[in-house]
Formats: C-alpha cells, structure tokens, sequence
C-alpha cells in the first residue's frame, strides 16, 4: 500500500477526509496543541457540522465513511467519533510512525504543481535595491537583503531557478554580507549596449521629454524626463503610489534596469522557463523609488516580464536604545560580542581558538537572521541593542535553536561511540524498528507537527502569487523561523523528560532504537530548514 501512496501528507489527508465527510476541504482542523492531540488527531468542529448536516448530526454511514478514509498520501484512521467539539479522528499512530520513519516506498509519485504557481514558470528573479547603496548599509537594509537571500533558498529547494541581481561591487557590503553567510553576486557591471539601447528607447519613448544631449532643463547627470502619471492613466495601471508624476530618469537608473533586463535574458536562455517573473525586494523606504522604476522598465521594454513585476516590501525596522548611527558592521560586531558573553555566561571561559571562534560566528548569524526573519516582513520589527536581547536560554531565538541542534548531534556522536565500545548494538534496518513502542505524548508531538508537515512547509514558505492585478505580493519567509522555534521547544521539553540511550539492556533496545530513529529524522529537518538560512548545524556548543 505505502509504494502507491508515497509520503504521507497533510494536505493528502485533509483531502481523504473531506471527501469521506462530503464537505469543504477547509471544513477540518489539524490539531496541535499537546492537550488536544491526547484525544484527537483532526476536528470537524460542531459549528462547520452544523451548516453541514441538518442539527450539525453526522450520520451513522457517513462516520464510517471517514473511518475508513483513504487516498493517496492519506494517513489511514482508527478511529472517528461525533463529540461535544465536533467529529473527532484519531489516527492509527503505530502505521504513521512506520509509513514516515521507516524504508522510503519504492516509487514515489509525482510533485503536484506548487500553489501560487502557474504552469511553466521555472524562473524567478529577486532584485534587492538595497545592495545597490554606495554608503554603508544600516541594520534596516539587511532586513530585505537577508529576505531575498532566504527566499533563493526555499524557491531552490522547490526546483525553480534564481537569479539574484544587483551584483554587489561596494567592499562594505561585501564584507557584512559574507559576515552573514549571505550568498551573493559580486562584481560585475550592465553591459554598456544594454544601456545604450535603453537610452534608444528613451528617445522614441511618448511619455519622455528632454532627451536632446545637454538640455539646457535638466540637471548634468539627468539623461532625460518621464511622465509617469501620463503612462499609469493610460494603461489603466493601479496599485501605484498616487504621488507618482514625473522621472528624472539618469545614467544609474538605466544601468539599474539593463542589469535586470539581463538577468530576465539569461533566465530564458538557460531554458529556466518562457517567463521570469521579477519580484523587488525591498524596504518600505525604498517601495516608492522602486514603484518609478518599475514604470520606466515597463515603459521602455514592454513585455510580460515588466508587465509582472511584483514588490515584497517589508516593514519599518525601529533600532531602540542606539547611542549613535548604527551600522550593519556595527551591528554584526555588537552582537557577536554579545553572543560572546552570554556564551561565557553560560559554559564559563571560552577556549580562544578556530572551533569556538566558529561557533560564536554562527550563532551570531542565527541571532541576527532569527532576529530580522521570524517576524512576518509587512509588520513593523523593533531590533534592542541592549545586551539583555541576546541570550542563549531565550526559547524564541537563533542561539535556541542552534543550541537544540548541537544536542542532537552530541546524542548520535554519544551512541555512536557508544556502538564503537561495544556498549550498544548498531542501529538495525528502519524496516525491522517496533515502532509501536513509540508511545511518549512527545514522540507523537514531533512527529505530527513537524515530520509529518515540513515539507508542506518549505512549499507554502516559497510561494509567490500569480500575477494579478495590484504591485504587492506576500511572502510566508517568516514561517521556517517560526518552525524551527516551535520545533526547538517541543524537542528541548522532550529530550528534557525523556532518557534516549538507556541501560544496556537488550529488552530496552526496541524502544531505544526506534527513538533513535525518530531523533534522527528530526534531525534531518534541523538540517534541511537551516539550510535556507546558510546556517551549518553546530556539533558541540
């Protein structure tokens, strides 16, 4: 049955029962809470039963119906009962513990299309304004700099195609993005034929005036004028800011717009789709400037790729207790030196050589990317310079999550040596793990909240919308943070209670193996979601 059916997933399994249960798709509740989970896997709640069902009464067929819900991906139920919150399911836990933790089936269907994305579309460019700053950046700017960055990795880990523009030639910024494990193009510059064909079509353009070379008008850098306004009236464009008049369009703006325009030429010569959609990342101190040239892109190459464009705009970063101007540099420097001493705090004096000088950078980095990232991009965020925000005990921080991961590691090298004593046996074959011995509340928790959904996460944390009417679009990028705390958590509580590599008994080794085999996989998503934050998981702390 499982090499039919492939993974298990949510979505499959809300799909199984709304189809037994002959309502809505949304109609079902995927619990979560601990409390709930000791009595019920899903919920039809009584209010949704009662639109549905004369009195809000299941029938007595269609209750066995759900209970013998099945389809592809589909979790299969064990049991189904009408109660005072609704119609409650409970799944058979023993099987979904062999069909996520056991041998991989043998054939594995096919990936359906992601949602939000339409048909053929393989191609995707970030273009982040902020990088193309000639000063210094300011904490604010790394907020859609480290935004773009982390949505390159989940759109990759979906399979589509990224290209990142601008290249970054300014040695400041180079410098704090290589600090934060930020992978970028360097160097590099518009071609100067692109920039002289954009400047042809300027001088054919209806809606540019004062294009002759040295118009007495306009400023020396200033190549030429566009009325925006005019153009947002006649194409009937909405979505744009209302202030949007007049361009003074100069030799940086076209460079701008020649490098994106080669960004889109090479998508489509890498046969990475019929179409690039270009999504600008940006500030919302930058979204005005961006919104002219996104009209001045779309005026002098009209196409579907200009015509697309969409705008990711994150909220105000607010920096409090700042004794001076702050930057990014800066910023990086003060919290590493916090993480320093937070990490003396807590292990004591810290060896001065390359293995801690490592450690302390990377949970700088996951301080800072936890810090600017978990916090949904359109809302304000509120970064305190003070010492006290940087910890290693805090359960919402990066550190948090590092630390949990470096446990991780410490039990498998702890068993591993243990194995290479002769203390323990190797782990066996998954095929022949006694998963029902999987029965602590806490092993049901990470498997249900996290095994089972993470890769429904990665996927909705990388969808973009279609093209539609309107300029904004909305991102789920702070939904891995999010994950990775609340993964953190459950973990920290249950490791806490639980005792993994016991006595050596051989009566025990069921039960041993068999977390063994849970913590590894858990151990895996550790691995896969932080690396679309180019965060390395850390073997000791």
């Amino acid at each position: 049955m499982e090499t039919a059916e492939g993974r298990p997933a949510v979505a499959a399994t809300l799909r199984a029962l709304s189809a037994a249960l002959g309502g809505p798709a949304g109609l079902w509740v995927k619990e979560s809470s601990a409390r709930n989970l000791r009595h019920r896997d899903f919920l039809a709640p009584r209010a949704a039963l009662r639109a549905a069902f004369s009195g809000g009464q299941v029938p007595p067929d269609v209750i066995a119906a759900v209970t013998s819900a099945s389809g592809p991906g589909a979790l299969r139920v064990r049991g189904c009962q009408q109660t005072g919150a609704g119609l409650a399911v409970q799944l058979r836990r023993p099987e979904a513990f062999r069909q996520l933790l056991g041998p991989p089936p043998a054939t594995q269907p096919l990936p359906a299309a992601r949602p939000g994305q339409e048909p053929g579309q393989e191609a995707v460019v970030l273009h982040c304004p902020a990088l193309r700053r000639p000063a210094a950046l300011a904490p604010r700017h790394l907020r859609p700099v480290l935004l773009a960055d982390h949505l390159a990795q989940l759109l990759r880990a979906q399979g589509v195609g990224v290209h990142l523009v601008p290249a970054v030639s300014e040695q400041g910024s180079l410098e704090v993005l290589r600090q934060l494990r930020v992978e970028w193009p360097c160097g590099g510059a518009a071609s100067p034929d692109a920039v002289s064909a954009l400047k042809q079509a300027l001088s054919r353009c209806p809606y540019a005036a004062a294009c002759e070379p040295g118009a007495a008008s306009l400023p020396e850098d200033v190549v030429c004028k566009v009325h925006l306004k005019s153009f947002i009236q006649q194409q009937g464009l909405a979505g744009y800011d209302p202030n949007l008049d007049v361009l003074l369009v100069t030799e940086g703006k076209l460079r701008s717009l020649a490098e994106l325009q080669q960004a889109v030429l090479q998508c489509t010569a890498e046969g990475q789709g019929s179409r690039c959609s270009v999504v600008h990342v940006v500030s919302c101190e930058e979204e005005f400037q961006q919104q002219q040239m996104d009209l001045l892109w779309r005026i002098l190459d009209p196409g579907a790729h200009t015509a697309s464009q969409k705008h990711l705009v994150c909220g105000p970063v607010k920096v409090t207790n700042p004794s001076f101007p702050i930057g990014a540099d800066q910023y990086f420097q003060l919290r590493k030196r916090q993480m320093y001493d937070a990490s003396v705090m807590k292990y004591g004096e810290l060896a001065h050589d390359e293995a801690w000088t490592e450690v302390i950078d990377t949970l700088t980095v996951a301080a800072i990317r936890f810090e600017l990232l978990s916090t949904a991009h359109r809302s304000q965020l509120t970064l305190d310079l003070e010492a006290s925000s940087i910890s290693t005990k805090g359960t919402k921080s990066g550190a948090f999550v590092m630390y949990n991961c470096a446990r991780l590691a410490t039990l498998f090298d702890t068993y591993q040596r243990a194995v290479e004593q002769g203390t323990y046996p190797p782990l066996p074959p998954a095929s022949t793990l006694n998963f029902s011995c999987l029965r602590e509340e806490g092993e049901w928790l990470l498997l249900f909240n996290y095994l089972l959904p993470f890769p429904e996460v990665l996927q909705q944390a990388a969808q973009l919308p279609a093209p539609s009417k309107g300029l904004r679009i909305t991102a789920n990028t702070e939904a891995v943070c999010k994950f990775l705390i609340q993964l953190s958590m459950d973990f920290s509580s249950y490791y806490n209670r639980v005792h993994i590599l016991g006595e050596p008994f051989p009566h025990l080794f069921d039960q041993m193996f068999a977390r063994l085999q849970l913590l590894g996989a858990v151990r895996d998503v550790f691995h896969r979601a932080l690396a679309t934050l180019h965060l390395p998981p850390l073997s000791q702390i």
